[in-house]
């Protein structure tokens, strides 16, 4: 009852007061990064986080959190329209968001995808109320031991999720991650490591360089490379008819919300497979799953509240362990800790009112996406018709700006520029980028725990795998790893078939 006390009386205060026009403002400016090919969730939340250093916390955070879940709704606006979709987690929005509109029906499509993302993102928000304080409880439990094997879960975990063809590549790139935040001086005694003698490598690389290199600067690269694209329709309507019909879909946003939000709690999964997740869910629970992939209201209904579901998930580890659920959670994790708040399982006991704060922030800006994004469809199509040479120029020069700006150093810029080539050739060759990008923002909390567990057993690592929680987590990593493997994969597939065989013998 406390807790919801403190809930109702965050949302008051922020709406009774100037930072309900910060929430307007950012949550457009949110849809308006998510909407545009090239920019992502994650750039525009590392990019807005250079310029919320002079803010106070709780509004930075504000804004930060606005532009989150504005950009992940703004994406599926060009999965609707270009079938591109504007970022990663709006791609299954394309599959039948794109024939919706090539029948005609855009306005349709653009109204579900709204109400859809606004419920969700509510499920999401009841998810985060309710979750994060008792899995802060349980975290206290937790030693170095226990969030040593919590990081290798989560870029093992995230590895394979996000390669599923071959987690092999999903791993590798989440271990170059964590060599990449190997770089600079050691936290325990200040050792450099790897570093040859550069004295700008002393410090190690920068989060959001990295972030903005690896997502902004290489989608730049790409975005370039593809053939342009042009509006399936310039004119829509019956907006707000079709909205309030989608909500008749209650098992769909229903099932889909709760899919989405544990999607988003699992560290580095977030957003892409809660919708990818809700969408498969709701086509096998459809009597009619031929219909999907073809403009089934139902399957962009899905997507679209699984993903949007995701944003209030992703903040749950973030919050209580400090410990990202995807990559836009990673960087609002880093401005957090810039702005001087301390995420992790004590936050329930030393900042209280601003977990209902960010849970506050979480209602308002689903209610400003869901109102702008009603409101504005028309006018934000003209966006669309921006000539990309002149935009992916404009977004290079940000990242470079935003990039310098955070440390005054050009050296960070051109670690952009590096990261930049990394993740474009990653993408050519099919390594996905969120395990390394998790590898990045986890290698220090992977690299401190491991150092201090064996400082507190003189060098023994047995307790890591005799400790109760850490054993079996580990245990968990172990069976990952080996389910993942070729010939256990091709066992288990056979033992399968065999046993669909034994059913239709027996029928």
């Amino acid at each position: 009852m406390d807790g919801l006390n403190q809930f109702l009386g965050a949302v008051v205060a922020i709406g009774m007061s100037a930072d309900m026009l910060v929430v307007v403002w950012a949550t457009l400016l949110g849809i308006v990064v998510g909407m545009i090919p090239g920019l992502t969730a994650t750039l525009g939340v590392a990019l807005v986080t250079t310029l919320t250093f002079t803010m106070e916390q709780n509004t930075a955070i504000l804004v930060l959190i606005c532009v989150y879940i504005g950009a992940i709704y703004g994406g599926g606006r060009t999965a609707i329209l270009l079938n591109i979709p504007g970022t990663p987690a709006n791609a299954a929005s394309a599959l039948d968001g794109f024939p919706l509109a090539k029948q005609g029906r855009a306005g349709e499509a653009m109204a579900v995808a709204t109400s859809g993302s606004f419920l969700g993102t509510m499920v999401g928000m009841v998810g985060l109320a309710l979750i994060a304080p008792w899995l802060a409880e349980f975290a206290l439990d937790f030693t170095s031991f226990e969030f040593f094997w919590l990081a290798v879960f989560g870029i093992v975990l995230c590895g394979q999720l996000t390669s599923m063809d071959d987690p092999l590549k999903g791993w590798i790139a989440g271990f170059l991650g964590l060599l990449v935040a190997m770089v600079g001086q050691e936290s325990l005694h200040a050792y450099s490591r790897y570093s040859y003698g550069i004295l700008d490598l002393e410090a190690g690389f920068g989060l959001l360089p990295v972030l903005v290199g690896a997502f902004g600067c290489a989608e730049v690269f790409v975005v370039m490379r593809q053939e342009a694209t042009t509006l399936v329709a310039s004119q829509v309507g019956g907006v707000l008819r079709s909205a309030l019909k989608s909500f008749r879909y209650v098992r769909t946003w229903l099932r889909s919300g709760v899919i989405g939000t544990f999607m988003g709690v699992v560290p580095g999964v977030g957003e892409d497979m809660g919708a990818w997740v809700s969408y498969a869910a709701a086509k096998r629970a459809s009597k009619t799953p031929d219909d999907f992939g073809k403009g089934s209201t139902d399957g962009l209904l899905a997507a679209e509240t699984g993903n949007n579901a995701a944003v209030p998930g992703a903040l749950i580890p973030v919050l209580t362990l400090a410990i990202p659920g995807s990559a836009p959670a990673a960087v609002l994790l880093a401005a957090m800790v810039i702005h001087g708040l301390r995420p992790g399982p004590l936050i329930m006991v030393t900042q209280a009112d601003f977990f209902y704060s960010v849970v506050a922030m979480v209602f308002w800006a689903s209610v400003a996406m869901l109102v702008l994004g009603l409101l504005l469809t028309r006018p934000l199509l003209l966006i669309l018709k921006v000539r990309r040479e002149w935009l992916m120029g404009i977004i290079f020069v940000l990242c470079a700006v935003g990039s310098f700006a955070i440390a005054g150093r050009l050296f960070d810029v051109w670690v952009m520029i590096g990261f930049g080539l990394i993740g474009f050739l990653m993408r050519e060759t099919g390594f996905p980028i969120a395990p390394m990008i998790l590898g990045v923002v986890l290698g220090p909390i992977l690299d401190n725990n491991f150092r201090r567990s064996l400082s507190l057993t003189q060098g023994d690592p047995i307790p890591f795998v005799t400790r109760p929680i850490s054993a079996v987590i580990a245990l968990l990593v172990l069976l990952m790893i080996v389910l993942a493997l070729p010939p256990v994969r091709r066992m288990l597939g056979q033992a399968k078939v065999r046993l669909l065989e034994g059913r239709r013998a027996d029928g």
